[in-house]
């Protein structure tokens, strides 16, 4: 039975709301497949507003993998703004899809992506919008699968009660695969309901169903087991790796925003996973191994992204991209390419020890010189040597004064504040670092032209990570030492005017505390929190500190756990973490151990060059470390 588009409905609120456009639909390469020729329909969310999520990477890419599926189809959803929210409330408009403007509800799949937890709160709104119950074990066949992915689902015991199913890892097999369940599911005339279905994409043991385990507290609050509580459940549910990217050349047509968007280009990833090994980046944990893109792979889908869409600038992406070991050739290749045209090539992550003036060069060839970022993260010699990314403060001067010799004159230094054993001196030593940044660069320049913002960010511990078992710092006295570091910034007269200063805050950063290491008690308060008109956490504006407290003293009050037990709490070796039993294939016992080594500021090597450590991903996932040379070039294109 089709399903009739809400638009007619929709458009009389438009003229009401702030940047109505955003809602309508219809942009360059966006999917609109017929509803009755579709046996298994997903609805994709990115939870924050369209101009956050339509540039998302993996909505996009699996957008287009279920949409060239012949019996499925795939439309998307974003959260909404409160101005729509109250409009569609009082009219009865309930949670819609931008492609079609079909109800959410109507499908068979509601799939979001998380990339941060702070997008919890808007996926209460969309399922209460959507008239889709809250609570997993009160929805009826008649409400779709509430499905999470993305980074944060490798902990996604805070949402448990809200979701029907998880997966881990990278989507674009699984997505397939889970489409396959339900297809012929269906084509036996849906035995046992939602519960069956659930029950069969669960024994698979690549899809976490939270309803299907049970957990134990001891008295004092830790877990005391997590175990399944039916038969033919798997005790551990396994990420997915895809090993040949070259095969999953997605997105081939890239969706054109109608609306202003954070990132406006087209965007390839040139490879996926990490081996640095910072100890502070959960994505470099749970992405691994490293697997490459050939640089012919990644020349074609430039080419084909390009024509389909008509983006003037290409980003290659990955967590570092001057890393792959092709870089050099990639770049060349590309500018090669591309000079003379309107294209602009971009290398958003880029390491100190990795960046080289020619890289730099070959990027900027078509005169696009905009600013470079680094991230030495920690602001001394010790705490780099803590969080383990190896870069020395003559690497970056080194590095900064060549790019403003060669004609940069705007350098971004990230950092974080509140790492594991930090002190007031580590932070002091930022306002340092960027004074010799400036001075190095005066010096190499002849010329007072050139400046230097630092950029910091308060440190939220990651499960999956060796700091998974920290005490996070707490927000007063990150903000303490982020005030102190802006009067050492600010009172110098000689360099104060040259650097300009960014931060957060810390209190945020406890909330994300709370989500990102909590478990499953911590869901009333995100309920508590929604139901007092929390939405947009990640939006400053939106975000309320007090509102989350408060909920959290509610729900927690006369209990044996409290925010401070979930964040400021060191965790000792054997405690159950939430998320012990989802696996990303990383050794509880190697991850411990290199937290033991940041406490004695021990480095650990790159194990895409060294031999390998035992951090125990690729036999656990059966899976290998896959690099280049390839020896291969990029071709001109042929004009026809």
């Amino acid at each position: 039975m089709s399903v009739e588009s809400l638009f007619p409905r929709l458009e009389a609120l438009l003229p009401k709301v702030q940047k109505p456009i955003q809602y309508v639909g219809g942009e360059l390469n966006s999917t609109v497949k017929d509803w009755d020729e579709a046996t298994v329909r997903w609805a994709l969310m990115y939870p924050d507003a369209y101009e956050v999520g339509l540039p998302n990477q993996g909505v996009q890419i699996l957008y287009e993998i279920l949409n060239e599926l012949p019996e499925t189809m795939a439309e998307r959803t974003y959260a909404v703004w409160p101005d729509l929210e109250a409009l569609m409330r009082s009219e009865g408009v309930p949670q819609f899809t931008v492609d079609a403007h079909r109800p959410v509800r109507a499908f068979d799949v509601l799939g979001v992506s998380f990339s941060t937890e702070l997008g919890y709160t808007n996926l209460l709104t969309a399922l209460d919008l959507a008239g889709i119950p809250l609570d997993a074990v009160a929805r009826t066949d008649d409400d779709p699968i509430v499905l999470a992915g993305g980074h944060a689902a490798f902990n996604p015991e805070p949402i448990a009660d809200f979701l029907d199913a998880a997966v881990l890892g990278d989507g674009e097999q699984i997505a397939i695969a889970i489409s396959e369940v339900i297809r012929e599911w269906k084509g036996e005339g849906a035995p046992g309901g939602r519960d069956e279905l659930l029950m069969r994409l669960a024994s698979t043991g690549g899809v976490y169903v939270p309803k299907f385990y049970d957990v134990e507290y001891h008295p004092d609050g830790r877990i005391k087991r997590v175990a399944p509580n039916r038969s033919g459940v798997p005790s551990r549910v396994f990420k997915h790796t895809v090993m040949d990217l070259d095969e999953w050349p997605y997105p081939k047509k890239p969706l054109v925003p109608l609306a202003e968007t954070v990132h406006e280009r087209f965007s390839v990833e040139i490879f996926r996973g990490c081996t640095r090994g910072c100890r502070f980046c959960q994505a470099g944990m749970i992405t691994r191994p490293v697997r490459e893109r050939s640089i012919t792979t990644i020349g074609d889908m430039v080419e084909a992204g390009l024509k389909e869409s008509g983006f003037s600038e290409v980003g290659l992406l990955s967590l570092s991209s001057a890393d792959h070991s092709e870089i050099g050739e990639v770049a060349k290749g590309l500018a090669d390419r591309y000079e003379g045209t309107q294209t602009g090539l971009s290398l958003p992550s880029t390491r100190v020890d990795a960046f080289n003036i020619d890289l730099a060069n070959e990027f900027s060839r078509n005169g696009r010189r905009s600013g470079l970022t680094f991230a030495p993260e920690g602001g001394s010699e010790r705490m780099r040597k803590v969080i383990n990314k190896m870069v020395t403060e003559e690497d970056l001067i080194r590095t900064v004064t060549t790019a403003y010799s060669q004609g940069w004159r705007q350098v971004k230094l990230y950092f974080m504040c509140g790492l594991p054993t930090e002190e007031d001196i580590d932070v002091l030593g930022i306002a340092d670092l960027a004074k010799k940044v400036i001075k190095a660069g005066r010096e190499a320049t002849g010329s007072r032209d050139v400046r230097c913002t630092v950029s910091i960010g308060g440190f939220v511990p990651k499960p999956h990570t060796p700091f998974q078992w920290a005490a996070q710092c707490d927000h007063e006295t990150v903000d303490r030492r982020l005030r102190e570091l802006r009067n050492s910034l600010r009172g110098d007269k000689e360099y104060g005017k040259a650097i300009g200063y960014r931060y957060h805050d810390g209190k945020p950063s406890i909330v994300e505390g709370l989500l990102s290491r909590g478990d499953r008690r911590v869901g009333s308060v995100i309920r508590a929190v929604w139901e007092d008109g929390g939405r947009f956490d990640g939006w400053s504006e939106h975000f309320s500190y007090e509102r989350w407290m408060t909920a959290a003293e509610r729900v927690f009050s006369g209990g044996s756990v409290d925010v401070d037990w979930y964040t400021t709490r060191e965790r000792e070796e054997h405690e159950v973490l939430p998320w012990d039993h989802l696996d990303a294939g990383l050794d509880r016992e190697w991850l411990w151990q290199d937290w033991q080594d940041a406490v004695s500021d021990v480095e650990v090597e790159d194990c895409r060059w060294t031999p390998c450590y035992d951090c125990g991903v690729c036999p656990t996932m059966g899976t290998e470390i896959q690099i280049g040379p390839t020896g291969k070039k990029l071709l001109p294109l042929t004009v026809v």
